[in-house]
């Protein structure tokens, strides 16, 4: 096993750093949760805005969520294997890291009620039975999975009643009630709001989406991933590297296809499309998602390319605080209690706000890093993770 401060752990901060940057900009195209279209823009900014939220969406829409989750797992697995090889087993102290991880994730939906750390939490747990599986046994668990199982049994039921009435989905009405609180100008009430109502729409669409099976998923494969050592610089990884980047394609081309053709229209069985739909979708991201990371991870090996792509890693090193971070900055830009730039700013704006921020993010890390070995949040998470114990 690779150390961790390795050129290829390197190229995973930086991978990790490029997910938070798309997380970041996609968060402001949507006003982090709050969607609202200004009025009275001129017609070439309209179709601007367009232009770039249906990009930015195409690329990193369900796919930077699934690169932190990829790495999540990654990040176990070196955690265990260092612990393994201490003669130590890792997993009580992990499900122990997964209950800080969640105070975390509260603290963060109290600004930010799409916050996905309580997610990661609460799935974190899937490791831990899975951990001394043999890979053959996890990767066949991890690709039925990704394959939707309880989307398939829906599509059967489908089929066999297609008569039945299917009620919109729970989170629906949580979601709509955002508006009762998150353009008003109290903190207090927004804060109620996120953690009363936001935690149960987030938790209720978690699960209408498939991720609570596409995330266990993605956890698997980054441990398979680290397990099978394919961030280690190899002739052999870089063809590994190579096909997961032509395959994924050749996959994502006809899915995208599909997914695009999945429509209410085409299929007049409600309950049958809603399941199709989530499946073509679910799969038609994972595929660009190994897109993406195969081409990074291959730009990476590049030299002329490296020191570019490095710049992202010092926003990876601290992922978690950068994640709480842009949390508490986009509420106070956006929402009610803050400046309240959801009623003014279409996807042109908010991009360029986003990418203010992520300057300011990076030179705040940067800053940081000079003194510290780890980030804010990554080092009040290290100490506590092995509080009561001297490793």
């Amino acid at each position: 096993m690779t150390s961790l401060k390795s050129p290829r752990i390197q190229s995973v901060d930086a991978l990790r750093g490029f997910a938070i940057v798309a997380i970041l900009l996609l968060h402001n195209l949507e006003h982090f949760d709050y969607y609202f279209l200004p009025t009275g823009l001129p017609a070439w900014l309209v179709s601007l805005d367009k232009t770039i939220w249906d990009t930015m969406f195409f690329l990193f829409a369900g796919k930077a969520y699934g690169i932190f989750a990829l790495l999540f797992g990654l990040t176990f697995y070196i955690q265990q294997h260092n612990q393994e090889l201490k003669g130590k087993d890792f997993r009580a102290r992990f499900a122990w890291r997964l209950v800080l991880l969640y105070g975390f994730g509260m603290i963060n939906s109290s600004f930010y009620q799409g916050d996905i750390l309580t997610i990661y939490a609460i799935l974190g747990f899937t490791l831990i039975p899975v951990a001394k599986l043999n890979t053959k046994t996890v990767l066949f668990i991890a690709v039925i999975l990704i394959l939707q199982p309880y989307e398939w049994i829906k599509v059967l039921s489908a089929i066999i009643h297609p008569q039945q009435a299917i009620p919109n989905p729970a989170s629906w009405e949580y979601f709509g009630k955002m508006g009762e609180y998150i353009p008003k100008s109290s903190f207090l009430d927004t804060v109620y709001g996120n953690l009363a109502n936001g935690k149960p729409a987030v938790y209720l669409w978690t699960w209408e989406a498939g991720r609570v099976f596409q995330t266990p998923a993605l956890f698997m494969f980054g441990m398979l991933l680290g397990r099978t050592q394919k961030f280690v610089k190899s002739p052999e990884n870089n063809r590994f590297w190579t096909k997961a980047l032509i395959y994924s394609l050749i996959l994502f081309i006809p899915l995208y296809f599909v997914s695009k053709n999945v429509t209410s229209q085409s299929i007049t069985n409600t309950a049958l499309f809603r399941s199709l739909e989530l499946i073509t979708k679910s799969w038609t991201n994972f595929a660009f998602l190994v897109f993406l990371v195969s081409g990074f991870v291959l730009l990476y090996e590049n030299t002329n390319l490296r020191n570019a792509l490095d710049k992202f890693s010092v926003l990876g090193r601290m992922s978690m605080s950068n994640y709480v971070m842009q949390s508490i900055l986009g509420s106070c830009i956006y929402y009610g209690f803050g400046l309240g730039l959801y009623q003014y700013t279409g996807a042109t704006y908010s991009l360029l706000i986003g990418l203010m921020l992520m300057i300011i993010q990076w030179s705040f890390c940067k800053y940081w890093q000079k003194d510290h070995r780890y980030g804010v949040l990554e080092g009040v998470w290290h100490k506590l993770t092995w509080i009561g114990t001297s490793r």
